[in-house]
């Protein structure tokens, strides 16, 4: 009988070792019936797909199929049968990364992805884990997550219990030194004591025990804590440390240069393929004496100094042979992208890599499929000046497209009315406003652009925070200001009554409804009412006395004061500047920067009146999520978009690159923000556009500013001088749009753009510098701009707007001007012809607001006076 024998109990003795010739019949026939997901890639995306064995560090330029290699690579380890999905660890920063490459993975393996349990971010698997192993971090798996309010809360009790004035040592700094120091992997006990003694006169590292101790009482963890706590376990635990280790067959990185050091950690260790557990993990450097790494006295900036964030790669002997073998580990980011260090990220961590692994693997792709030629040249070009970079050049098979266009203006206003008139020059060549985007360094530059669309009529949007106006700070600030002018406002009195706090809480608030309700007044005079009596306790009839009388005196002060004077003494005499002055979260200069920017912007107007009635059209808006409209945001929050075309503004020194930065962080703060000027120019498809001004308002003060060093350092081959459709760069005799600096006529060129047409006739027709729609601050985009004087108006008075007709408005589709009530004249179908936007038919009526096809410019809303039939 002849026995058949498993083809893998065969032995291998005498068997020559074959693999196919490379390009031969046989590799040719065995790639043509190759896995359909490898098909379409470049051979370095190919190669970083199939080298399965080992570290391996994809570093992936913008643009070049980052996301698909990591997903593809996934696809061909289960494909291949190398790992069952629930060996495979796959870490991403985004709940929304993740999501996405489990729909990848399914639509390229032609089934839904199950099983995946260790697919997801940094805290939800590293959370999971410590629910796992919780009794070992003294906690029970139903333990809470607290949110930053909740933490801010618990520290604001214990510092009341260590009798430390939370007003100078306020809860929210504490929160985000303790989110630093877990950032950096350290325990209460390894805070260095030079740190430890920046907050509460030396009781900082106290008051981080104490809240780690509270937090074990109350059963919860802050989002520190998720990575913090495993990296403990797995130190204090080498056997639950090899379960996971022996688990995880291959482990799967995305956006590696925005790791922070617990992050490092938590993967250093995952990641040593399973040893004895005698063996040394990885630590801080100087971490076992830590506390005497910074004396008393030191300043945190050399304590930073003598304890190194990184880890130490080898064991303290440096012996080779004790060197952990690593697993398969896959790391994909760009260090040419790394733009988060103040929030903790380390780009040490990628550019470490070969020395961290050992015989790691480094595959570049450099391969762009985004921009074109010209965009990737500048971008190379640019980020070539930095020292801390592993080095790679984007290239693109794709046509040279259009150079770079850098732009100088006059002052912030020009720039704005020039990026305002190419993009409905853009808009007007049919493309879309979805595929434009303005990128800022600072959020305050936001406020300029806002009220140039509002001019326009253009719809945008803002990503990644709330408009200028909506920010809430912003709120607070108008909050006081329209109490101010209207004592009956209630929304406003109400928001603001105990911003900053003073001691009147809910109880006080309900009570001053009750009292309004009653005798049906406004809350302010309720308050005028309940100081003079004895509801109140007296802490909280003081303060609110006191705010009765502050308003009192505002508002006396408004006559004999300029409006913008008048803002700054309130938000200075509420404690409302000082609230912000004092708190040292990251945010808090930011908002700052945008109060002073908010008393900046009603120097435009002509009194207070006039600048609310402005707030209130630009606050008014109807808009989808899915409406055509420009995208607003800064570089930070531009990461992993695109957009056909970009522009950048504001690129002088001081503001880019930033000069709190530059103090800061010397020369890294300044290859920092190099890496942050590659990013924004390879957010463009086809055309990137550098704005600067030669005058720009900055803390409250014009200053002559100097265009960015990063010009300098762009390639003369690939970038193209233009000047500025807002006017003349340099506040002479061209252009439609003065500057303030500059007396002279208005209109002293023959510059053609429709909108430059349309403001020479207005003041043909006898339009004033400041009424005829080109000679003010408007830019000539309207009929007739508005003049800011009530006085020149002979119809009824809006504040500072004029009642004199002028162009429709409209912020993302919804008008500016108020539906009277009236019934329109037009019916549907009507074809109309509008001064702005041209001709087109009407598709819905509502009241004397008509929604309107353009044949050109799409639809918009307009009020019926502003069309005739055609």
């Amino acid at each position: 009988m002849i026995r058949m024998t498993e083809p893998s109990k065969i032995t291998s003795q005498n068997v020559p070792d074959h693999q196919p010739a490379a390009g031969g019949i046989a590799a040719r026939a065995r790639a043509s019936v190759g896995p359909k997901y490898l098909s379409g890639l470049n051979p370095e995306q190919r190669e970083a797909v199939e080298t399965l064995d080992g570290p391996v560090l994809v570093l992936a330029g913008a643009g070049t199929g980052k996301t698909r290699v990591l997903t593809t690579r996934i696809a061909h380890i289960l494909s291949q049968g190398r790992a069952r999905p629930a060996e495979i660890l796959s870490v991403t920063f985004t709940n929304k990364a993740a999501r996405e490459m489990k729909h990848r993975l399914g639509q390229m393996l032609g089934h839904a992805v199950e099983g995946m349990p260790w697919l997801g971010t940094f805290h939800s698997i590293g959370g999971r884990i410590l629910r796992t192993h919780a009794e070992l971090a003294q906690l029970k798996s139903n333990f809470t997550v607290l949110d930053t309010d909740d933490q801010v809360r618990l520290l604001k009790q214990l510092l009341q219990a260590e009798n430390i004035d939370d007003k100078r040592w306020p809860a929210r700094m504490l929160a985000g030194l303790i989110d630093g120091w877990k950032n950096r992997g350290l325990m209460p006990s390894q805070v260095p004591s030079g740190e430890a003694a920046m907050f509460g006169n030396g009781k900082g590292g106290k008051l981080y025990a104490s809240y780690q101790e509270r937090l074990k009482i109350l059963n919860a963890a802050d989002f520190g804590d998720l990575l913090l706590e495993d990296i403990r376990i797995f130190r204090e635990h080498p056997d639950i440390l090899r379960q996971y280790q022996q688990r995880f067959k291959f482990i799967l990185v995305d956006e590696y240069q925005d790791t922070n050091v617990a992050q490092y950690l938590w993967l250093r260790l995952l990641s040593q393929a399973p040893s004895s557990p005698s063996f040394a993990s990885p630590r801080l450097r100087g971490e076992a004496d830590a506390q005497s790494a910074a004396g008393e006295g030191d300043s945190p900036s050399t304590a930073l100094v003598e304890t190194p964030p990184h880890p130490d790669p080898l064991p303290a002997s440096g012996a080779r042979e004790q060197t952990p073998p690593t697993k398969n580990i896959c790391c994909v980011g760009d260090d040419d992208q790394s733009i988060y260090g103040w929030r903790g990220a380390e780009v040490d961590n990628i550019l470490r890599f070969d020395h961290d692994f050992p015989g790691a693997k480094v595959i570049r792709l450099e391969r762009n499929y985004r921009s074109t030629g010209h965009i990737l040249a500048a971008a190379s070009h640019l980020i070539a000046h930095n020292e801390g970079r592993l080095g790679k050049t984007l290239r693109t098979e794709d046509q040279d497209g259009e150079k770079v266009t850098v732009t100088g203006s006059w002052d912030s206003e020009e720039e704005a009315r020039g990026i305002g008139e190419e993009i409905e020059q853009i808009q007007r060549k049919g493309e879309k406003l979805n595929e434009i985007a303005i990128l800022v360094r600072a959020s305050y530059q936001m406020r300029e652009f806002e009220d140039r669309f509002v001019t326009l009529g253009l719809p945008y949007r803002v990503i990644g925070g709330p408009r200028f106006y909506e920010r809430a700070e912003i709120r607070d600030a108008l909050a006081y200001l329209r109490v101010i002018n209207s004592p009956a406002d209630d929304l406003a009195f109400e928001r603001i009554v105990n911003v900053p706090k003073r001691g009147l809480g809910d109880a006080t608030v309900q009570m001053l409804h009750d009292h309004a309700r009653k005798r049906r007044i406004p809350l302010f005079e309720a308050a005028r009412a309940v100081v003079e009596t004895d509801e109140l306790k007296p802490k909280a009839r003081g303060s609110l006395r006191e705010v009765v009388a502050q308003f009192d005196r505002w508002r006396a002060q408004r006559e004999v004061t300029a409006h913008t004077d008048l803002a700054q003494i309130v938000l200075d005499e509420s404690g409302y500047t000082e609230m912000w002055q004092k708190d040292r979260s990251a945010d808090a200069a930011g908002r700052l920067e945008n109060l002073k920017e908010l008393v900046r912007s009603m120097e435009e107007f002509e009194n207070l009146q006039g600048f609310l009635e402005h707030i209130s059209l630009v606050m008014d808006r109807d808009s989808g999520a899915d409406e055509d409209a420009v995208s607003l945001m800064t570089l930070h929050s531009a990461k992993g978009l695109e957009f056909d075309n970009v522009f950048l503004p504001g690129w002088e020194e001081g503001l880019f690159p930033s000069q709190r930065t530059l103090d800061e962080q010397g020369r890294a703060g300044l290859e920092e923000e190099r890496r942050l000027g590659h990013v924004g120019l390879t957010r463009a498809r086809r055309r990137a556009m550098i704005y600067f001004a030669t005058n720009r308002r900055i803390h409250g003060t014009w200053s002559t500013t100097i265009p960015s060093r990063f010009l300098d350092e762009l390639p003369a081959a690939n970038v193209e001088i233009t000047e500025s459709k807002g006017g003349s760069a340099w506040g002479g005799t061209g252009g439609y749009g003065a500057s303030r600096f500059d007396d002279m006529e208005a209109f002293g060129s023959t510059y053609s753009t429709p909108g430059w047409q349309r403001a020479q006739a207005n003041r043909n027709r006898g339009g004033g510098r400041n009424g005829g729609g080109g000679g003010g601050r408007s830019g000539g985009f309207e009929e007739e701009a508005a003049t800011f004087s009530s006085s020149s108006s002979s119809g009824p008075d809006f504040g500072s707007f004029s009642s004199r007709r002028r162009g429709p408005m409209t912020i993302e589709g919804e008008l500016v001007a108020k539906s009277t009530g009236t019934i329109s004249d037009f019916s549907l179908s009507d074809r109309v012809f509008h001064q702005k936007f041209g001709y087109g038919h009407v598709t819905k009526i509502d009241g004397n607001k008509l929604t309107i096809h353009f044949d050109k410019a799409g639809e918009k809303k307009v009020v019926d006076s502003f069309v005739q039939r055609a």
